[in-house]
């Protein structure tokens, strides 16, 4: 009991600063180069009327990061020790998508770093750059020491979001635009938009990994529940605010002109020129390194997160030692592998179709799932009656799968129409 108690006063009267983390890491994660882009070619269809979607994505992951970290907390299992209660059909979707996931991801965001710093500097390829980048991720986080980690992350986060953030207050953006975008409408032809701009707001897989973080910060018991929450909340607010700027950006810099971006990393590039041309050499490079940041960030925390879910995902399958679940473990390690050295090549030797339209396929499925079992695990006896989900949570939770029920349905739609 007493254990408890200390818990929770320190939650209560710890600065804030000092308890913003495993949120921060998670948000940060997940907003990628290619996140980036979507937004950016919404703000130059759209202008501001997709506005308030950001604010929707925002609170969806909110809600979702909230049952993953409270459901770790209140049991003391990890999310995969959850799924697999709920029987064998967990684990034989997962298998397959975690392996086929880290090899293509691993090359997409090699190549985004890559793309960046080649932009940056003038000098080598994309492909090194990018072979550069994903073995300094591995430095970084082959140890498992979550406080380097997380420093990093920090870092990475402050880099791209001021350089962002300057790059819209840059362009003056008209506020009265700006607050009608908060009024919820669907512009002519642009459901998929709508909903891929708020599926899109901070991560998919990464979501799974917040309990992971969690345990590697030392919060593992209901006393940093609340902790938990604020964390949560304040990361996903930055992450609105990082992600509504590139939507201003996007409207301000691109919408009812004639400039065109590519969909794809490479889109990025295409406006830091815009922005060379109209504000000067600084205005493009500054912006390049804010590109740099989120693609690394992105990369980094998948290096050391979806690593960590692997190791227990294996330890749970092989019935290992719980050292080897543990960042920095023996299955830790085998997947950081994974993600840094096969991915190569195809950096070199392209895509294979079948292997992209796995990829789309099974990566459609993942939010979908994450939303079904939460509801799940949250309202049963899987959870202790005291943190399962309220009415409220219940509601926002349906919404939120039937929204990615019906993005998924898209993405698989063109996943092998593309194929």
């Amino acid at each position: 009991m007493a254990e408890t108690t200390t818990g929770t006063t320190e939650q209560t009267t710890a600065p804030r600063w000092r308890i913003i983390g495993p949120g921060l890491v998670v948000a940060a994660t997940g907003v990628g180069a290619a996140d980036l882009v979507a937004t950016l070619i919404a703000g130059q269809k759209f202008g501001y009327t997709l506005l308030w979607c950001v604010v929707v994505g925002c609170l969806m992951k909110i809600v979702l990061v909230e049952g993953a970290g409270r459901y770790s907390l209140s049991t003391g299992r990890t999310i995969f020790e959850g799924w697999r209660s709920l029987g064998a059909w967990t684990t034989w979707y997962f298998a397959p998508y975690i392996v086929i996931w880290g090899f293509v991801y691993g090359a997409a965001a090699m190549a985004g770093t890559g793309l960046a710093l080649a932009g940056l500097t003038g000098v080598l390829s994309t492909t090194w750059w990018g072979i550069l980048s994903g073995l300094l991720g591995l430095v970084l986080v082959w140890t498992g020491r979550y406080s380097v980690f997380e420093k990093v992350l920090a870092a990475l986060v402050g880099i791209m979001f001021v350089t962002m953030v300057g790059a819209a207050l840059l362009t003056l953006p008209n506020l009265g635009e700006l607050l009608t975008g908060l009024a919820p409408r669907i512009p002519e032809d642009g459901l998929v938009n709508t909903l891929a701009l708020a599926g899109g707001v901070g991560g998919t897989i990464t979501l799974a990994a917040y309990g992971y973080w969690l345990r590697e910060k030392g919060w593992s018991t209901p006393a940093y529940m609340r902790v938990m929450r604020i964390d949560n909340t304040v990361a996903y607010v930055v992450t609105g605010i990082f992600v509504l700027a590139t939507l201003v950006v996007g409207a301000e810099l691109l919408y009812s002109t004639s400039v065109a971006i590519e969909t794809g990393d490479a889109g990025l590039l295409d406006l830091g020129v815009v922005l060379q041309e109209r504000y000067g050499e600084w205005a493009g490079k500054l912006f390049l390194v804010g590109f740099w940041a989120a693609a690394m960030s992105s990369l980094v925390g998948v290096w050391n997160g979806v690593s960590l879910m692997f190791a227990d995902f294996m330890t749970n399958v092989t019935g290992g030692e719980e050292r080897d679940a543990r960042a920095g473990g023996k299955w830790y390690r085998v997947y950081i592998l994974w993600l840094t050295f096969p991915p190569m090549v195809m950096m070199f030797l392209g895509k294979p179709v079948w292997l992209i339209l796995a990829y789309g396929v099974l990566g459609a499925f993942f939010m979908p799932f994450l939303a079904v079992t939460l509801l799940w695990l949250l309202n049963t006896d899987r959870t202790p009656a005291e943190w399962r989900n309220k009415l409220h949570s219940n509601v926002l939770m349906v919404i939120i799968a039937l929204a990615f029920v019906a993005l998924c349905v898209n993405e698989v739609r063109k996943a092998v129409s593309g194929a």
